[in-house]
């Protein structure tokens, strides 16, 4: 495992098919409410292989260029406005075609010209995205053959324990959209920041913990 603020490239394999790579940010800086290291993941799913909200490996990360070398990917999905990251360099590099959000921050958007994604949306791969309560600002994922939840922010790990994203319709959209998931045969759940790994009754208990990055708060 990657210890905090260590400088290097992980890769995890979560299941079959199913695989991940974490490094610091960039961009991280000290005071952030997230924490610096951030993964990336691939899933192979119906012939296709998929990047979900890639961050580009460092130059010497060997063992990740060498998995996508070995299996190139198809597509890249991008699951929330601010994490475009390097979808143009991956669409430049492997030629393929991208999906994500139909709305960007200002100075967030890509050159690359990416096809919406909303929930309920069917993607590559037998992919389905999510509704997570909380308008349009971040798309889950559920990858039906490796039965697991793929989250952008919505969910977190900070210090290793699952927890849900604070916002301000925390109450009356997101829990409930989030419980709706529960109808899902999941068993993995990966966030971007913190802890990347978790399972369904860390995503149970999550739903009762007190929310992270709530003002004045976590």
């Amino acid at each position: 495992m990657l210890p905090s603020g260590a400088v290097g490239v992980e890769v995890r394999d979560v299941a079959t098919g199913l695989w991940l790579w974490r490094q610091p940010h960039w961009e991280w800086r000290a005071g952030d409410d997230w924490e610096p290291e951030v993964s990336s993941f691939v899933v192979q799913s119906q012939g296709e292989t998929i990047l979900l909200d890639p961050l580009a490996p460092r130059p010497n990360a060997r063992e990740v260029w060498g998995r996508l070398e070995a299996r190139p990917p198809t597509a890249v999905i991008v699951l929330k406005p601010d994490h475009v990251r390097d979808v143009d360099l991956f669409v430049h590099w492997y030629g393929v075609p991208a999906y994500g959000p139909w709305l960007f921050w200002q100075g967030d958007a890509p050159r690359t010209k990416l096809t919406p994604v909303r929930p309920g949306d069917g993607l590559p791969g037998g992919l389905r995205a999510l509704h997570d309560g909380r308008g349009s600002m971040e798309t889950p994922v559920y990858l039906p053959e490796q039965r697991a939840l793929v989250f952008a922010d919505g969910m977190t790990a900070p210090g290793g324990v699952l927890r849900v994203w604070w916002t301000p319709a925390l109450e009356e959209r997101t829990l409930p959209a989030l419980r709706a998931m529960l109808d899902l045969p999941f068993a993995y759940v990966l966030v971007s920041h913190g802890e990347p790994v978790h399972d369904r009754a860390d995503f149970v208990a999550a739903l009762e913990r007190e929310p992270w990055s709530r003002p004045g708060g976590a």
